[in-house]
Parts: C-alpha cells; sequence; structure tokens
C-alpha cells in the first residue's frame, strides 16, 4: 500500500449527501478482483452517458476537477453496500482523500484499507472547504498527515482528529497484510517450534 504522509493537489466539490457505494461503482463493476482499472468507472452512472459519452455537468468530467486528488461531499459518505471497489475506484482515479461531515463505517475502514484518508470535519467547515473550491488550477490543496491538518488555497489551516493507530498505518503504508508480514520472524518461529515439539500436527509431504 502505498504510504500517505503528505498530500497536495486540486479538490473537487461533490455536493451530495448520501453518496452510497452503488454510486461510486455500481455493482456490474463488481467482477473483477484487481485494484486497478475502476478509475474510469468511478460514479460511472453520473459521469456518463449510455453511450459511453461524459456528461459535461458532472465535476469530475470538467477542469480542473478531472484531476482532482482530494473529493470534498455531503455527509454520511459511501453509505450502503460494503463493496471494497468504492475505495479502489477513488484510489485509481487519484482521489487519495476524501472530506466530508460523516461517512457510513463500513467504507471508512475500507479507506484506511486502502491508502485513502477520510476525513470527518463539522458540516459547517465542509461548506467552507467546498465554496473555496471554484479558484481553478491555482488552487492548490494540502493535507499534512503527520501535522493532523488541512491547508486550503487561502492558507487557513484547518486541523483534525485521526485515530493514532490508522495514522501509523496511512503514513506507514500498511494494510492488513502489511501488518501481519511484520510479524514474519515470530510467525516463522512458531511454526519451526510447532514443528519440533508436535511433529503429527504438520502435513506430511506429498510423495
Amino acid at each position: 500500500m502505498q504510504p500517505f504522509k503528505q498530500l497536495t493537489g486540486i479538490a473537487a466539490p461533490l455536493d451530495l449527501m448520501n453518496v452510497d457505494t452503488d454510486m461510486i461503482i455500481p455493482k456490474q463493476y463488481l467482477k473483477t478482483i484487481q485494484r486497478t482499472g475502476l478509475g474510469k468507472a468511478l460514479f460511472d452512472e453520473m459521469r456518463h452517458n449510455e453511450d459511453g459519452t461524459e456528461k459535461p455537468d458532472f465535476v469530475l468530467n470538467q477542469e480542473p476537477y478531472r484531476h482532482a486528488s482530494i473529493l470534498i461531499a455531503g455527509e454520511n459518505f459511501g453509505c450502503g453496500s460494503s463493496r471494497e471497489h468504492a475505495p479502489w475506484a477513488l484510489l485509481d482515479f487519484g482521489i487519495r482523500c476524501v472530506i466530508a461531515p460523516s461517512f457510513a463505517d463500513i467504507f471508512y475502514n475500507n479507506c484506511f484499507k486502502n491508502g485513502i484518508l477520510p476525513l470527518q470535519l463539522p458540516e459547517e467547515t465542509v461548506r467552507r472547504l467546498m465554496a473555496k473550491c471554484d479558484r481553478g488550477h491555482n488552487a492548490q490543496w494540502s493535507v499534512d498527515l503527520e501535522r493532523q491538518a488541512v491547508v486550503d488555497p487561502d492558507g487557513e489551516e484547518i486541523p483534525f482528529e485521526i485515530d493514532g493507530f490508522r495514522k501509523h498505518c496511512l503514513m506507514n503504508g500498511l494494510d492488513d497484510i502489511g501488518l501481519t508480514l511484520q510479524k514474519g520472524d515470530k510467525i516463522a518461529a512458531y511454526e519451526q517450534g510447532r514443528q519440533a515439539n508436535k511433529p503429527w500436527l504438520t502435513p506430511a509431504a506429498a510423495e
């Protein structure tokens, strides 16, 4: 998993509440188990017409937001089914941080496991930040995870809270597998000890 320490980029406003995971990545794209290639299907029904052409009024089809790495949205973002393809699609598109007043629990947890930082800020703060997203390519935003602060295009710093363990995992690029592999020496020692002390538990080698 790619570490997340500091992110600088464009923020796109998605002024919608209750954006569910089917809106983020429709069900017909759930057949794949690959984490790449889903960015083109992100918000598919909102971004594209039936013939595949872009809908020009959708924010991520507009400049400069089609290059956004930060998404600012309404409350209860990521509700609906628990599909992990939703953060996969956001990440493949280039979104590394989602800012909203609230998130669905499973989506929130899945973000951390896939290298996306979901930031929960007060609704009035989110509304204020959303209003600042219309500055064009020159509007650079910064999300500093180490200092736990969002810096908007005006230079205003907005502090945020985050669980210490989740912060550690994001900054070091540790998903569940990465955390397990950190204990590789202890796992190997346990397996060697079990084989020596209880050989009958070790599967016989294939003849």
